[in-house]
């Protein structure tokens, strides 16, 4: 959606592809044309990829790139990138386990045969209120704007979803202000062991997921935060609720042992910021 990989149930991915792979690929017309990729590029590349998927085989990107150069298609300049991604659009591929390695966390998935590791489908009436209501249910309050940019869809086609969701006989969702939603029969409350300051991953959707971001993060701090120009989001720290700062850790070979750093922007109380970034150290080690 809107480019970027989403996590998902395996069974949800036909319904979500039903609305949002044809846009995609639209929109990755200009590149494909820039970069020199065409149609038959595509169709050659489903052929040379399943091949060397069939079995049950699984590809490193390295390995990727090497059955594309094998087949004359230059992987080189994102074209291999570019490629990947219309045939996850295609329905031929997706991105499975992660990749051994030796020393550090893994920073790699294999390219899977689809068809090989998702066999179970759910069935949708409604795709786009399904969207809108699974939107909602995780990130309301909020607007059918912010669920559209979410899911990278036009405005009107997500507010016609939000009109549906309401308007049904058994409605998953409800207007609690004009235009703001949230999901229905729930209540904004913290659980009591929850901790006061987070330190949450990078493209975070507490921060990422909304048209307006000022909510939880001060104007003035985005710029450091992110979207940067190439599309990088920062780690967050939050505490009750307000993104104070930003975090770093290197997954570097012989480094990712090393403590995460903090740079605040805000006050926050350095020892639970420090008892933050050492959950996350304890999860990589782990």
């Amino acid at each position: 959606m809107r480019g970027t990989l989403h996590i998902l149930a395996p069974r949800d991915l036909d319904w979500l592809l039903s609305i949002t792979a044809e846009r995609q690929t639209r929109q990755y017309g200009t590149v494909h044309r820039n970069l020199g990729i065409e149609s038959a590029d595509i169709a050659r590349a489903e052929r040379l990829v399943r091949s060397a998927l069939a079995g049950g085989n699984r590809l490193t990107r390295a390995e990727f790139g090497a059955v594309l150069a094998a087949g004359g298609i230059d992987p080189a300049g994102m074209r291999g990138n570019h490629v990947l991604i219309a045939l996850c659009l295609r329905r031929v591929t997706c991105l499975g386990p992660v990749v051994p390695r030796d020393g550090a966390p893994s920073r790699d998935q294999y390219v899977v045969a689809t068809e090989d590791w998702i066999s179970e489908t759910a069935a949708s009436d409604d795709p786009l209120v399904d969207l809108f209501v699974r939107y909602i249910s995780g990130h309301g309050p909020a607007s059918a704007a912010d669920a559209a940019w979410w899911a990278g869809l036009p405005v009107g086609v997500m507010r016609d979803a939000a009109d549906r969701a309401v308007g049904s006989a058994t409605a998953r969702v409800v207007e609690v202000a004009e235009g703001s939603y949230v999901a229905a029969g729930t209540a904004p409350r913290r659980h009591p062991s929850a901790p006061r300051v987070l330190a949450l991953p990078p493209f975070e959707e507490y921060y990422l997921s909304y048209v307006d971001r000022s909510v939880p993060c001060a104007p003035e701090f985005g710029a450091a935060i992110g979207p940067t120009q190439n599309g990088i989001v920062r780690p967050v720290i939050v505490s009750d609720g307000e993104i104070v700062g930003v975090w770093s850790h290197s997954v570097a070979a012989g480094k990712h042992h090393l403590p995460p750093r903090a740079e605040l922007f805000a006050d926050a109380p350095a020892s639970a910021v420090e008892q933050a970034l050492a959950r996350f150290a304890r999860f990589i080690a782990g």
